[in-house]
């Protein structure tokens, strides 16, 4: 007997081919187990699933979902849009390994949410994310911020022989223990003091599997072609695959654009491994301090809010901000998260808002202080003619760059991006019906087949025999992201059922309550038998 029968579907399988149907798809013990007329097989439960489409569950490969899946009850965000695996560490900055010299943030994160920081190493994360419960599934990186901090801690300086050992064999431990790949954030602390051939070498650890380095670029504007030059370098000589997290670009730089397709082009032809990935809106979020001078970061957070109150150090921050960022900058930045009650009128607002009579700057300095640099923002510089660009490359998938967040509880504060709770409805309605810059099937290979390659996940993202059943259900004529900026926490419309592993769990609108995902691990790293004194005890 089947556990579960989707009747008269249409079916998108994630291939890039062809939709087709109507048919049926029976489900067993997580996995499909049979396409065809199946009206006449026995099932413990049936879905009329007339006049809509079954895609495999779209598989957001880059997500920030390291901590908000740790929350009780779990969020929603995600399973809301039909996401059933999330690529989770990404940007340099991952849960684990997290020992006590990278605590920083992703403490300052776990207080915030109520969370201890009971973790250390891979395994142990990955263990406590299936004893909570999961929605869906999740798929780690290693954060080369983590890897860094864990040895040298958040300081400029090169890291010696003997420090890149030490570095390589905590990798190379978290990669025994699951992990798919490693991030590098070069735009943030301790990413930003990195040297090349130190990723060089950390990237070689994946050379013999099929795991990826993914890359937040050292720059997105002016040096755009210098950073992708240093991407390449990497996977020619470190031997991998690599991927270049959310690519975009100001309309200002399309040129250096169009560079940068000739480049990864001409790479593939030689060999090189090479993808990245989008998503489908204009404005970027991060933390507000992203703006800083990057020797502001050096030495940890502690140092850092110490220099912004340093008279003298104030003063040349100031200068450089000022002397980088031109007074209409400021019109494009809004506040998106605070931490402190008093503040939460900021949310929403641009800084040109907040600051009619007062100098931008000063007020930025003195937000950062007040909230112990606990200040997102959200930046407005994109370009919808070069998105449009690269969405249509074939190496190009879909992500949210975003963590699941909750309508409820502590994921409900502030104002995030809308893509926590739109991206993927929104392709599939602003790119594909309306616009037509990609065909239906195009856009969900790009949500799930292509995703699956990059990241070497097997029997997952087609619709095929065997295959876990991870599945979306959607009305291709309503699907819609309904989430602002002003409102971002808002469903999307046309999801009509998310299962994962054969178990529904988003259905007409609503968590079912059921949570079936797993915390996936990578079995293609070739285990190392030398273990480190670094890994003592362990």
């Amino acid at each position: 007997m089947l556990d579960l029968i989707l009747t008269d579907t249409f079916i998108i399988d994630g291939t890039g081919r062809e939709s087709y149907g109507p048919l049926d798809i029976g489900i067993k013990d997580e996995r499909i187990a049979i396409l065809g007329h199946l009206k006449n097989l026995p099932s413990k439960d049936t879905i009329e699933a007339r006049g809509l489409y079954a895609a495999p569950g779209f598989i957001d490969i880059h997500a920030h979902s390291d901590l908000s899946s740790l929350i009780t009850p779990p969020p929603e965000s995600k399973i809301a849009q039909g996401v059933t695996t999330e690529v989770i560490g990404n940007c340099g900055l991952s849960a684990a390994p997290c020992l006590k010299a990278c605590w920083g943030k992703i403490k300052d994160r776990c207080d915030e949410y109520g969370l201890e920081l009971a973790w250390e190493y891979m395994s142990e994360y990955l263990a406590l994310l299936e004893g909570k419960g999961l929605v869906n599934n999740l798929a780690a990186l290693v954060g080369q911020g983590n890897i860094r901090g864990s040895v040298l801690g958040y300081d400029n300086q090169p890291a010696t022989d003997e420090e890149i050992s030490k570095m390589k064999e905590l990798l190379v431990s978290s990669f025994e223990e699951g992990a798919f790949g490693l991030s590098a954030g070069l735009a943030y602390p301790p990413g930003c003091y990195t040297e090349t051939h130190e990723l060089i070498e950390l990237a070689q650890t994946l050379s013999l599997s099929s795991g990826i380095v993914a890359f937040h670029l050292r720059s997105e504007t002016e040096t755009l072609i210098e950073a992708v030059s240093e991407v390449l370098k990497i996977a020619q000589e470190a031997k991998v695959k690599v991927h270049i997290s959310h690519l975009k670009v100001s309309a200002s730089n399309r040129k250096r654009l169009l560079a940068v397709f000739g480049m990864i082009e001409e790479a593939s032809k030689g060999g090189t491994k090479i993808s990245c990935d989008l998503y489908p809106y204009l404005v970027a979020n991060t933390d507000l301090d992203i703006i800083l001078p990057s020797w502001t970061w050096e030495g940890g957070r502690n140092k850092e809010v110490l220099r912004l109150k340093d008279r003298n150090m104030r003063r040349r921050i100031r200068l450089e901000i000022i002397s980088s960022h031109p007074p209409e900058y400021w019109k494009n930045v809004t506040i998106s998260k605070v931490t402190k009650e008093k503040n939460r009128w900021m949310e929403g607002k641009s800084l040109h808002e907040i600051t009619q009579e007062r100098d931008v700057v000063e007020f930025l300095l003195d937000l950062l202080i007040d909230e112990g640099l606990k200040v997102e923002a959200n930046f407005f510089f994109g370009d919808e003619e070069n998105l449009r660009r690269i969405l249509k490359m074939p190496y190009a998938a879909i992500g949210s760059d975003a963590s699941a967040r909750s309508k409820e509880g502590v994921l409900s504060e502030g104002k995030p991006h809308p893509r926590a709770f739109g991206s993927f409805p929104r392709v599939l309605a602003r790119y594909v019906r309306e616009e037509k810059i990609l065909s239906l099937e195009e856009a969900i290979y790009k949500m799930s087949g292509l995703t699956a390659k990059i990241l070497g996940l097997t029997n997952r993202g087609r619709i095929a025999e065997e295959y876990f059943a991870d599945l979306v259900l959607f009305d291709p004529l309503q699907i819609e992201d309904l989430a602002t900026y002003d409102n971002p926490f808002q469903y999307p419309r046309g999801i009509e059922y998310t299962i994962v592993n054969g178990q529904v769990v988003w259905e007409k609108g609503g968590f079912t309550g059921v949570k079936p995902g797993k915390a996936l691990r990578s079995t293609s790293f070739k285990k190392n038998s030398v273990k480190s004194p670094f890994l003592k005890n362990r």
